[in-house]
C-alpha cells in the first residue's frame, strides 16, 4: 500500500538525528551536520549507526531529506536544475515522495516551466519504480516517467521548427496550423490529433504555385510515432483553444548526483545538478 513519508513521525528520522522540522532548520549548521553524517554512512554503507534497522531505512531517509530539503528551500519559486543535460527554470509546487512496495513513487508539478529555453506552461511529472544507489556518484533510477502538461499552440509549433528542417509551420486562422514548405511553394491548413502514438493530420487545404490540390492527394494515412527521444511515447496531446494539452511517458531512466552538489544548492539557492 501506498503512503506518503511523515517525516514528524517517522522513528528513522530520529534514529539518525535528522531533525523534526527540515524546513525551518534548513540553514542551521546542525542541518548541514547531520547532513554530513547522513551522507557519510550512505557513501560507506559499513558505517555503523548503533542501530541495525536503519542501514535498511536509509534510502526512506535520503528521500525524505533531499524533498523536504528541495521543497522547503524552492517550493513557490523559481528553481533552476540541469537534469541529464538539459536545462531547466521553473517554479516548483509540488514534491511529493510515496514509497510504493521496495521502491518510491515521485510527484512533481511545475508551472512556468522552460526546457532548453522552450516554454511549457504547466508539467506534472511521475517517476514509478525510483531507486537510489549508494556509491560516489549516486545513482537514481526510476522505471517509467508518466508526463501530463500544458504548451501554447505557439510555442509547440516553434519547438518542432527546430528540429524538422522541411516545414515551417505557424498558427493559422480558425485554430489551424499553417505549414509552408521550406524548398517547394508548398502550403497547407492543417490540424493534427495524436492519440495512444499514432498522429492523424487533417488537411482542409492546401495548395502548390497557387494551384489548390486535390481532395484526393491531402488524405493522410495515421502516422504511428516510432523512434522518438528517449523511445517516449505520446499517449495523447489535443488541442483546446490556444493550448495544447498533453500526456506522455518515457520508459527505464538512470542518472547521478552528486549529494555534496545537491545539499549547497539547496542551501545557497542555487542550480540543482543530475547527470
Amino acid at each position: 500500500m501506498a503512503t506518503y513519508f511523515d517525516p514528524k513521525a517517522w522513528s528513522p528520522l530520529r534514529a539518525v538525528d535528522l531533525g523534526l522540522d527540515l524546513g525551518k532548520r534548513l540553514f542551521d549548521q546542525g542541518w548541514v551536520d547531520q547532513w554530513t553524517s547522513f551522507t557519510t554512512a550512505w557513501l560507506e554503507p559499513a558505517v555503523d549507526f548503533g542501530a541495525g534497522t536503519v542501514t535498511a531505512l536509509m534510502p526512506d531517509v535520503l528521500m525524505t531529506l533531499l524533498s523536504e530539503g528541495i521543497l522547503s528551500r524552492f517550493g513557490g519559486q523559481e528553481i533552476d536544475a540541469t537534469l541529464l543535460g538539459h536545462e531547466l527554470r521553473a517554479t516548483l509546487h509540488t514534491l511529493k515522495v510515496r514509497r510504493r512496495g521496495a521502491h518510491f513513487q515521485t510527484k512533481t508539478v511545475l508551472t512556468g516551466l522552460r526546457w532548453n529555453r522552450h516554454p511549457i506552461e504547466e508539467l506534472t511529472v511521475i517517476a514509478h519504480g525510483v531507486r537510489l544507489v549508494p556509491g560516489v556518484p549516486t545513482k537514481v533510477r526510476a522505471a517509467q516517467l508518466d508526463l501530463q502538461g500544458v504548451i501554447t499552440v505557439a510555442a509547440l509549433l516553434d519547438w518542432i521548427n527546430t528540429w524538422q528542417p522541411d516545414w515551417e509551420l505557424e498558427p493559422g486562422a480558425d485554430g489551424l496550423v499553417l505549414a509552408r514548405h521550406r524548398r517547394r511553394r508548398i502550403k497547407a491548413l492543417a490540424e493534427a490529433e495524436i492519440t495512444d502514438n499514432v498522429l492523424s493530420i487533417t488537411v482542409h487545404e492546401a495548395h502548390w504555385r497557387k494551384v489548390r490540390a486535390p481532395r484526393r492527394f491531402t488524405t493522410l494515412n495515421p502516422i504511428p510515432l516510432t523512434g522518438l527521444p528517449n523511445q517516449a511515447r505520446i499517449s495523447r496531446a489535443q488541442r483546446v483553444g490556444d493550448h495544447v494539452l498533453f500526456a506522455a511517458d518515457l520508459p527505464a531512466i538512470t542518472g547521478s548526483f552528486d549529494l555534496a552538489q545537491i545539499r549547497s544548492a539547496i542551501v545557497a539557492g542555487t542550480t540543482l545538478i543530475v547527470f
